[in-house]
């Protein structure tokens, strides 16, 4: 099938990116960490719904040291779920809606996660929504189905992933093949189980699985800041991890409940759930401040709810006339979303991510290679240089292509 990869972005997000984003002739910082954060359901909308009721106030996108936008549709449909999007940003590999972490044959695709881990690297997740669910599942999980619960529990216990935070008690509470339960089961294997935040927070070693909930993460819990903290305690254990293991980490947090806002219409809860969000990211930042070799990378798998921001008049010579948040459907879009940037290698990615076919890729390989030796032997001077530094870019690109990434698109 074709696979279509986003470039430099595809190398940068990547674990393989920790040596491969580093420019040979730069002095640029090399990418050491990676922490992705996923706002689920998040367009710019909803960003500019965030800077607009905190009165314009900086906000943690407002400290993005590159912006860039990329594109959603999944294999097969122009509007994408969770899971083939999450398959995106996991894998780099375009899936079916409904698939996780495969192609659309049913091929098996390599995470960033997953390749972090095989790499030694620490790896984590830390969730709001159970562990089990749509875009978490699609950094270690690899089924059909995206509502295949015990299937995707069975996955996560073989996953090896160092950090885990989120719900998802009620199927790791099912029986494994050890005759135990799925939770049992990760703390035979290793893992410190904890149960609430304040059981974490007393945690000093890996592997951890922190799973608060049944199912996904209260509203108590959110309001009382899971998502930041569960974000910060995952930022301490790795990077004391990572400096032992004298390597870098990878860290995935989604915010997940502005989709499921989004889908109800709610305008309140939206706003409350950005605003956690920004605090989550600003959590994120704020270490990239403080530890060199940090890229903190904020975006999301699509857009939900058709969220606008009209004006309440027609009249646009008022000096205000108010607004009105308003949503066009309770199901995702297929509009383009942001990707913010900050830290190392930042600069580095800008513009609307293109998206290129393989089979064009190879074509235009196997042109520039004729190219080259045809002005090496017949023509020289400038038409050869511009010729082999052509090849040199298409080798460039075809690395990159095999290369697991953020995304190809959502």
């Amino acid at each position: 099938m074709k696979r279509f990869w986003m470039g430099l972005l595809a190398v940068v997000l990547s674990t393989g990116m920790l040596r491969a984003a580093e420019p040979a002739c730069s002095g640029a910082e090399p990418v050491r960490n990676v922490i992705l954060l996923i706002g689920d359901g998040m367009g710019l909308a909803q960003v500019s719904m965030l800077q607009i009721e905190q009165q314009y106030a900086p906000t943690a996108f407002d400290r993005a040291e590159g912006v860039a936008l990329i594109t959603t549709r999944s294999a097969n449909n122009r509007v994408t779920d969770s899971a083939a999007a999450g398959t995106a940003l996991a894998t780099g590999h375009k899936t079916n809606n409904g698939m996780l972490g495969q192609t659309p044959d049913g091929e098996p695709v390599q995470s960033m996660i997953a390749r972090a881990h095989a790499e030694g690297r620490p790896t984590g997740l830390a969730v709001c929504c159970y562990l089990q669910h749509a875009t978490p599942a699609a950094f270690y999980a690899h089924v059909a189905d995206r509502g295949d619960n015990p299937a995707i529990t069975r996955d996560l216990a073989a996953s090896g992933i160092d950090v885990l935070f989120g719900g998802g008690r009620k199927w790791l509470d099912e029986a494994s093949p050890a005759g135990v339960s799925w939770l049992e089961t990760m703390r035979r294997d290793g893992y410190a189980v904890a149960g609430t935040m304040a059981e974490a927070d007393t945690v000093r070693t890996l592997p951890l699985l922190a799973v608060v909930a049944e199912e996904s993460v209260s509203d108590d819990d959110m309001r009382a800041g899971y998502l930041a903290h569960a974000t910060r305690r995952s930022l301490e254990l790795l990077s004391a991890e990572a400096e032992r293991r004298d390597k870098g980490f990878v860290l995935m947090v989604e915010g997940s409940f502005i989709d499921w806002a989004c889908h109800g219409n709610d305008a309140d809860e939206l706003l409350f759930l950005m605003r956690d969000f920004d605090s989550t990211v600003a959590a994120a930042m704020d270490f990239a401040d403080r530890t060199p070799g940090t890229l903190v990378v904020v975006t999301a798998d699509h857009e939900t709810g058709g969220l606008t921001i009209p004006s309440n008049e027609a009249d646009f010579t008022r000096s205000e006339s108010g607004l009105n948040y308003s949503f066009s459907t309770t199901g995702h879009t297929g509009t383009m979303v942001p990707v913010y940037l900050y830290g190392a290698g930042a600069d580095r990615i800008t513009g609307v991510m293109a998206v290129i076919s393989g089979w064009f890729i190879t074509a235009l390989g196997g042109f520039l290679i004729a190219l080259a030796v045809t002005a090496l032997l017949l023509w020289g001077g400038w038409i050869a240089v511009a010729a082999l530094t052509a090849l040199c870019a298409w080798l460039l690109v075809r690395s990159h292509l095999k290369t697991p990434g953020l995304k190809e698109e959502a």
